[in-house]
C-alpha cells in the first residue's frame, strides 16, 4: 500500500507508473494480467488506501478531492484522491486489472463523503463518462453505478437539491442506453408517496370560500394516482370536483396585462416544484397564469391516461365516460388558450408533446425493443464496371440452395426428421408458464392471445391429447394446457371433473329402453343419429380418429359400435392419408365431429 501511495505523489501521467507499481507489489503470474485471486487482493488494497485518503482529508479539513494537491503547480495538479482513481480507470482499460474496480472504488468514495464533497465527485465521474460508458468496462459495472446514483439521489432532496438530482439522471440517461429495462417503467407504477397536504379546516378571520381551497386542492389525490377514475364513484366525484374548478378560472378570467404581471416563472431563475397549499395564497395563487396552467397541464395528463389504449378490460373506461372525458377536456384546452400569455402557442405545445408520449407508451408496451441498429457495411465496388445481379436457378438463393441440397442428397426431402410435430408438454410451456401468478405476467402478454399459437396447440392437442383437448369446451385454452406442466393452486381448477355427459348416459339409459318401441316407430333425424354415434365412439375410443367423417358416421350408426376389424381399417387410413396437403381437411372433420357431438346431446335431450 505504501507503494501506491509514493507512486500517486509522483509528477507526470498515470501511464508512466501504474503498471509497475503494480508488478511490484501483486507479482502477479501473468504480466500484465492479473488473475481472479490477485485482483481480489488488489481491490481490498486500494479500497483500504482510499479510505485512508479520506480520513486523512476529513481530519484536516480539505475538500476530498482536493487533498494531496501541489501547490507549486496549482493549475495541473491533481488531488490525491483523483490521482489514484485515473490510475486505476488506466488499469482497467488496458485490461490489466478487472473492469469493475474502478466502479466499487467509486461506490465506496461516495458513501464515506459528505453531500457537499459528493458533488465534486459527481463532477469527477461525469468527466470520465466516455471512458466509464466503454463496453468493456460498462458491461462489468453498470450494476455498481445504477446503485452509486440511486443511493445519491435518496440522500438527496428534491425540493433543496433539485440541480445536482437533475445531474444525475442526465447522467444516468447518457450513461445508460436508452432501452435499459431498469430504468423504465414497465407496469406504470405511480408514485403515490408525493402526497400533497393541505388545510381540512377552515382559518379564522379570513375571508376565503374555503369550500372551493378544498374542492381545488382535492383534485391533487387524483393527479397522483390516476387509477383511482377507473372506479364509477370516484370519477363523479372527481367530475364534479373539477367542474367547480374549472368554471372558477372561466369566471376569472385574466387579461393580458395581468398575465404578463403575474407571470414568476420569468422573474424567478429558481422556483420550488411544488406550490404552497396554505388558504391564505389562494386569492394570489388564483392570478398567477402559471399556478392556472399547471393544474389544466394536469388535467390533460390524466385524461391522457384515461384514453391510453391496451389496458385491461376490466380498466377500460364506458362509453358515457369516454364521452364525459370529451366534454371536459375540450373545456380544458378552451381554458388553456384563453390563460395568458401566449395561451395558443403554449396549448400546442403541449398537444405536441402528449402527442409524443403516446409513441413512447406503445414502445414500453412493446417490451422496449432497442432502438439501436448495427450499420449496414457498404461493400466497394471494383472500378472497370458494374456489379453483376447474380442469377439463380430457382429464381432466388434459397430455393436454388434447397435445389442444391436435394441434387447431392436424395433423401434430403424425404428424410422424417426432417420435419417433426413437437411434443405436447413442450408445446404448451410457454403458456403454463403464463398461468403461473408467481412469474407475475401481465395478461396482454400472455401466449393465448397469439391466436395462431393457440390454433396450432388445439391441432396438436386433438392428435395426442383427447383428453386434455375435451377440456377446451369448459375452460378454454388454458384448459387444453397438460396438468402435470401446471402449479398445484392452479391444477386444481382445471383437474377432471366427474364427466356430466357419462352422467347423463346413465341417466337416460332405463328412459332409452322404455321408449324404444316409440322410436323404432319415430323416424329419427339423420342428423342425431350420426352425432350419438359419434359420440359414442369418441367416448369409447382411446386414440383420436383422423378419418372421414361421412365414412365414420356411416359405419357406425349402421353396427351402433365400431368393431375391431373396423378399428383396424380406420388406423390404416388414416396413416395412408397423412400427408401435407390434408392436414386441413383432418381439422375440419375434426371440428365437424365436435359440432356433431354437440348437436346430438341437444337433440337427445329435447327428445328425452
Amino acid at each position: 500500500m505504501e507503494e501506491f501511495r509514493r507512486a500517486i505523489l509522483q509528477p507526470g501521467p498515470v501511464e508512466t507508473f501504474a503498471l509497475k507499481t503494480v508488478q511490484e507489489f501483486i507479482k502477479p503470474q501473468k504480466q500484465t494480467k492479473l488473475v481472479q485471486d490477485e485482483n481480489q487482493l488488489l481491490e481490498n488494497m486500494l479500497r483500504t488506501l482510499l479510505q485512508e485518503l479520506v480520513s486523512s482529508a476529513a481530519q484536516s479539513g480539505e475538500e476530498i478531492m482536493l487533498s494531496g494537491k501541489s501547490i507549486d503547480d496549482e493549475e495541473n495538479s491533481q488531488g490525491q484522491i483523483p490521482r489514484l482513481l485515473d490510475a486505476v480507470l488506466y488499469l482497467c482499460e488496458r485490461e490489466h486489472i478487472e473492469g469493475g474496480m474502478i466502479f466499487q472504488l467509486l461506490e465506496d468514495l461516495t458513501e464515506m463523503s459528505t453531500m457537499r464533497n459528493c458533488k465534486d465527485i459527481f463532477g469527477y465521474i461525469e468527466s470520465k463518462q466516455d471512458i466509464l460508458g466503454k463496453q468493456e468496462l460498462f458491461a462489468r459495472g453498470k450494476l455498481v453505478m445504477l446503485r452509486t446514483c440511486n443511493q445519491l439521489l435518496r440522500r438527496l432532496s428534491k425540493a433543496n437539491d433539485v440541480v445536482f438530482c437533475g445531474r444525475i439522471l442526465m447522467f444516468l440517461a447518457h450513461f445508460f442506453p436508452l432501452s435499459e429495462r431498469s430504468a423504465v417503467n414497465i407496469k406504470g407504477v405511480f408514485n403515490t408517496s408525493n402526497e400533497t397536504k393541505y388545510e381540512k379546516e377552515p382559518p379564522a378571520a379570513i375571508s376565503l370560500d374555503f369550500n372551493f381551497y378544498k374542492t381545488l386542492w382535492s383534485l391533487q389525490e387524483y393527479f397522483c394516482d390516476p387509477s383511482l377514475t377507473l372506479s364509477p364513484i370516484k370519477w363523479q366525484k372527481f367530475s364534479s370536483s373539477l367542474m367547480v374548478v374549472l368554471n372558477t378560472f372561466e369566471a376569472q378570467p385574466l387579461s393580458e396585462e395581468e398575465g404578463d404581471a403575474n407571470n414568476l416563472e420569468e422573474e424567478a431563475a429558481a422556483f420550488n416544484i411544488k406550490y404552497l397549499t396554505s388558504s391564505k395564497l389562494m386569492g394570489l395563487e388564483l392570478k398567477d397564469p402559471s399556478f392556472r396552467r399547471h393544474v389544466l397541464v394536469q388535467c390533460l395528463i390524466l385524461f391522457d391516461y384515461l384514453k391510453a389504449p391496451g389496458k385491461n378490460d376490466k380498466d377500460l373506461t364506458s362509453e358515457s365516460m369516454k364521452e364525459e372525458i370529451r366534454s371536459r377536456e375540450e373545456h380544458v384546452k378552451k381554458l388553456l388558450e384563453m390563460t395568458p400569455p401566449k395561451g395558443k402557442d403554449f396549448l400546442h405545445m403541449v398537444e405536441h408533446i402528449l402527442e409524443r408520449e403516446k409513441n413512447w407508451l406503445w414502445w414500453k408496451r412493446d417490451g422496449c425493443p432497442p432502438f439501436e441498429k448495427q450499420p449496414i457495411e457498404n461493400k466497394t465496388v471494383q472500378d472497370g464496371g458494374k456489379k453483376r445481379r447474380p442469377r439463380w436457378r430457382l429464381g432466388n438463393k434459397e430455393l436454388s440452395q434447397l435445389w442444391k441440397w436435394a441434387d447431392q442428397n436424395p433423401n434430403a426431402l424425404t428424410d422424417p426428421q426432417r420435419v417433426r410435430t413437437p411434443i405436447i408438454t413442450d408445446y404448451w410451456k410457454p403458456l403454463a408458464e403464463d398461468m403461473d401468478p408467481s412469474a407475475g405476467i401481465d395478461a396482454e402478454y400472455h401466449h393465448k392471445n397469439n391466436r395462431v399459437y393457440c390454433w396450432k396447440g388445439l391441432r396438436f392437442s386433438a392428435r395426442q391429447d383427447l383428453d386434455g383437448f375435451s377440456r377446451f369446451t369448459d375452460h378454454g385454452i388454458e384448459g387444453v394446457v397438460p396438468l402435470e406442466l401446471l402449479p398445484p393452486d392452479v391444477r386444481s381448477k382445471y383437474q377432471a371433473k366427474p364427466n356430466d355427459r357419462s352422467k347423463r348416459a346413465k341417466k337416460d339409459e332405463p328412459k332409452g329402453a322404455l321408449h324404444q318401441v316409440e322410436d323404432n316407430q319415430i323416424s329419427t333425424p339423420a342428423s342425431e343419429i350420426d352425432g350419438e354415434g359419434i359420440r359414442i365412439d369418441l367416448e369409447a375410443s382411446a386414440a383420436p380418429m383422423d378419418t372421414d367423417v361421412t365414412a365414420t358416421t356411416g359405419s357406425i350408426s349402421q353396427s351402433g359400435t365400431p368393431t375391431p376389424d373396423e378399428h383396424q381399417k380406420q388406423g390404416s387410413d388414416t396413416d395412408g392419408g397423412q400427408e401435407a396437403g390434408q392436414l386441413e381437411a383432418d381439422a375440419e372433420a375434426e371440428a365437424g365431429m365436435i359440432d356433431g357431438e354437440t348437436d346430438a346431446e341437444v337433440d337427445l335431450e329435447a327428445v328425452g
